[in-house]
């Protein structure tokens, strides 16, 4: 049975604000005692939370009139792509308007920005920076190829039957308008790069990352998402390759090894080896020593193609 010196169910699972607890009949006294911890202005968890980064936003949003959450908090909560270095980041960005003043709370990275309308929104309760706005925001901390992978992502066409949309979060045209909205903020260069090099069909940031070594190396630029048959909706595709050449290019992350995939995966191979391509498939270890091996395998497969198609007479008349 509850005592009158419980806290109620809402406030002991997560960080909560002092208007919430006094809409809870919580007095301001019940908050100063052992149990509860002040974190900073009108913002209090239990102590025996364990820190969760969503929760922890939630409530800081709420103490944040007028503010939202942003950067790589904003891009965490939302699950979009981020180098490995800061997948497990629970740092805590929060951004103002120049009209309010700046962020001071203990333990938060404040910012003031300028946002035009519909850069940020409300999900799940939590006011938050789009996922284009995030993506311009990280461009002050991300290299070139992070924000790339980030960027591809942004303008990839979803698969419907494993996706809850069907339109792309945004458009290579969506996101160079943003850019132009934003001259003045920190990264802009580096973002106006990274969209030049951006490419709609890479499904995973290994993808990205394979085709920028490839481009880097010198050579000509992959096709993304080749179907085996190019009258064909339907049936085996390459994640990268040259139709030109018959060079097939895979990328297996961690969920092929899983056994149906693996099937699934030898079935694609052979399907294309059938029709006359080579298959390379590449993996955890390439992607670990930056595509080197990588570069080497293609460049072989590709001088395979040139002597399969001798009436090419160059890399343009064979992708």
């Amino acid at each position: 049975m509850q005592t009158r010196t419980d806290l109620p169910l809402s406030l002991v699972s997560a960080p909560f604000t002092l208007g919430s607890a006094k809409a809870s009949g919580v007095p301001p006294n019940r908050l100063r005692r052992g149990d509860v911890a002040h974190v900073s202005r009108e913002l209090y968890r239990p102590t025996t939370w364990s820190f969760e980064l969503e929760a922890a936003a939630r409530a800081l949003s709420a103490a944040s009139p007028g503010a939202w959450i942003s950067h790589v908090t904003a891009a965490r909560i939302q699950s979009q792509i981020l180098p490995a270095w800061l997948a497990d980041s629970t740092e805590l960005h929060l951004s103002k308007p120049h009209s309010l003043p700046e962020v001071r709370r203990r333990g938060v990275i404040g910012h003031s920005v300028l946002a035009s309308e519909g850069e940020t929104e409300i999900v799940d309760g939590i006011r938050i920076s789009s996922r284009s706005r995030t993506w311009l925001d990280m461009a002050r901390r991300l290299s070139e190829s992070e924000l790339v992978c980030m960027g591809d992502e942004l303008i990839r066409v979803p698969r419907v039957e494993f996706e809850d949309r069907t339109e792309p979060f945004d458009t290579l045209e969506g996101l160079r308008s943003l850019v132009a909205r934003h001259p003045n903020l920190q990264g802009v260069v580096r973002a106006r790069a990274a969209i030049e090099r951006m490419r709609v069909g890479a499904d995973s940031a290994p993808e990205s990352l394979l085709r920028l070594a490839m481009e880097d190396a010198g050579l000509p630029e992959p096709q993304l998402q080749v179907p085996l048959r190019e009258d064909k909706t339907i049936g085996p595709t390459a994640d990268l390759g040259y139709r030109r050449r018959r060079l097939a290019i895979q990328y297996d992350g961690d969920h092929h090894l899983l056994e149906p995939q693996i099937f699934s995966d030898k079935r694609r191979d052979k399907a294309f080896e059938a029709a006359g391509w080579t298959v390379v498939v590449f993996g955890k270890k390439d992607l670990a020593d930056g595509f080197e091996r990588a570069i080497r395998q293609i460049e072989r497969g590709m001088r395979r193609g040139q002597l399969d198609h001798p009436q090419a007479s160059g890399f343009a008349d064979l992708i």
